[in-house]
């Protein structure tokens, strides 16, 4: 049985007016590798970050979500782990870690911590051991014997290729849903359920304020592994995704560890695949205790039978979507809000114009994350409206994902160099999102004095911090209103949500409502101008223009609304 853990001294104190911290908060993502390098070597770290935790406070951000810091040989950037329990030379130690967690929380701002537990690295002293054959780690993964030319099944790995590979050493294949390096634990054996708990009550223990899970609803694997269905999509995911035992296993995480502690914990579970019905039994009243999870149907509109095939983004669609998510987890359940992160484009190239509409386009993206209902997450850049960049070669790329993209099109024929696939790596490549932070126009962006792991996106003498801290109508004081904006007004946090105009294929426009509080929010998405009709019901002669990045927008609403291209608006009682 679990027990329950007094706090310890480093922590923030719980909310008690009934609410959980986490759906009031702004959270920030940091790409440690690439947010801010203290010692000239290259690559971000501990320190680099503990360096800029006032910048983050001045943003005004709740809390930071830190992707992975373990010790890593780096084959997918820190998400193969081989000692959950170290920091990677490369961005510090443990010291320094206590030193970023007493700085945030100094400024009160909680640090939620990267949790990659359906997978380790195959440097894990668990995967030595295992393929070894050693009790008890010999079933800690899973292993099928058989021909080295016939993998078990016929299941797909995320990142190309089959998700199988043969260990000569144990002579036997081993499931990877990612790298091959990254081999699949077996959450089957009650073993591996238990070690990972007591490494997840170790870090609560220091202090720490939540995880991010990655890829949590994979864990579970049908009995048995059979082949899945090749027609469309990734073969196995059926098998795979959302998987028969993981509510199972969620509920038992969230007894033995979350529970455990005597403060509010922040759990964010990465559920690719998932549907609304499948989220309420993660994050419901009655489901397994998640704070809220990621959902990529948003992301994935206009795409193809791939993230590869880039189609075009369809506005109608978008939208139909997110009316979906908020009215579904409305009462049972929380939304997390995103257009960014490590593993997407910028969300300025994806979903707005980050050309000659940048500054207007992404603030009208980050009035749309910080007015629908649930927690909004801020990638590192996005506040600035940073952009994807331009990879000239193969050579320039550091995202396995991509790397084997170009190298499975070059060898299947689909294309006969990098140019014949450069567009959709310029378009949806991970690495347009690991770039470095632009603070300076300074050589290499004022991010490191050293060689930048990863290439500097070329427009960084026209996008960074520094520039954008001293312009009063840039992206940057813009988003610095909107979070105040947010924590000012609780109907732009818990108010019921309607969408209107559905059809209309350039205004996104919905109304939030909490008891007499009125919020309504306008959005063009568009590059040419657009006009609608006020939507019937709402209050015009209460409202007042509490935020827009258009100067001559009407500090009231008329029976009309004139729209410039990409203009945003809300309106408040």
């Amino acid at each position: 049985m679990s027990q329950r853990h007094s706090a310890p001294s480093n922590v923030l104190a719980t909310e008690t007016d009934g609410s959980p911290w986490w759906k009031d908060a702004v959270v920030y993502q940091i790409y440690p590798k690439s947010f801010n390098d203290s010692n000239a070597d290259g690559l971000g770290d501990v320190r680099g970050i503990a360096g800029k935790v006032d910048y983050l406070a001045d943003l005004g951000v709740d809390a930071v979500w830190l992707s992975p810091i373990y010790q890593s040989p780096q084959a997918d950037n820190g998400y193969d782990i081989s000692d959950y329990r170290a920091i990677d030379d490369q961005y510090g130690d443990l010291e320094d870690f206590e030193g970023l967690l007493s700085a945030l929380h100094d400024r009160d701002i909680r640090l939620i911590m990267d949790l990659v537990v359906n997978h380790t690295s195959d440097e894990h002293e668990w995967f030595q051991r295992s393929r070894r054959g050693e009790e008890p780690y010999d079933d800690y993964y899973y292993w099928r014997e058989g021909d080295p030319d016939d993998p078990p099944n016929n299941w797909d790995s995320f990142f190309g290729g089959s998700a199988w590979s043969y260990d000569d050493e144990r002579e036997a294949w081993y499931l990877h849903l990612f790298d091959e390096k990254q081999p699949d634990l077996n959450w089957r054996n009650p073993a591996v359920r238990e070690d990972v708990y007591e490494m997840m009550r170790w870090w609560l223990d220091r202090g720490i304020d939540g995880f991010r899970m990655d890829v949590i609803n994979l864990i579970s694997k049908t009995e048995g592994l059979p082949d899945g269905d090749p027609h469309g999509g990734l073969v196995g995911a059926e098998h795979f995704m959302n998987g028969p035992r993981v509510h199972e296993y969620l509920s038992e995480m969230m007894e033995e560890t979350v529970d455990t502690v005597d403060r509010e914990i922040m759990t964010v579970g990465e559920t690719p695949g998932v549907s609304v019905e499948d989220a309420r039994q993660y994050v419901g009243e009655d489901g397994d205790g998640l704070s809220m999870v990621f959902q990529f149907e948003h992301v994935d509109v206009g795409d193809g039978d791939s993230k590869w095939d880039v189609g075009e983004f369809d506005l109608v669609a978008f939208k139909e979507i997110f009316d979906r998510w908020q009215t579904g987890l409305a009462d049972d359940g929380w939304n997390s809000v995103y257009l960014s992160n490590h593993d997407q484009p910028r969300s300025v190239s994806q979903f707005g114009n980050d050309g000659e509409y940048r500054r207007k386009s992404a603030k009208l993206l980050g009035t749309f994350t910080h007015t629908l209902g649930g927690t909004p997450y801020v990638y590192q850049g996005e506040e600035l409206g940073m952009t994807n960049a331009n990879f000239e070669s193969v050579e320039q790329l550091r995202d396995v994902e991509a790397i084997n993209f170009v190298e499975e099109a070059i060898a299947s024929g689909e294309a006969n160099e990098y140019d014949d696939v450069r567009e959709a790596v310029e378009a949806v490549a991970r690495d347009n999102a690991r770039t470095p932070m632009q603070w300076t126009d300074d050589p290499n962006a004022g991010f490191t004095d050293g060689d930048p792991w990863l290439k500097v996106n070329d427009n960084y003498t026209e996008i960074n911090v520094a520039d954008e801290r001293e312009d009063t109508d840039s992206v940057w004081q813009y988003y610095r209103q909107l979070i105040d904006l947010r924590h000012d007004n609780d109907v732009l946090v818990y108010g019921d949500f309607e969408l209107h105009y559905p059809d209309h294929e350039s205004v996104f426009a919905y109304s939030r409502t909490l008891g007499d509080d009125h919020a309504l929010v306008v959005l063009n998405w568009a590059d040419d101008p657009a006009t609608v009709d006020v939507p019937d019901g709402v209050p015009i002669e209460d409202l007042e223009l509490a935020i827009g990045n258009a100067g001559a927008a009407p500090a009231t609403p008329g029976d009309r609304l004139t729209l410039e291209p990409w203009e945003a608006r809300v309106y408040l009682v």
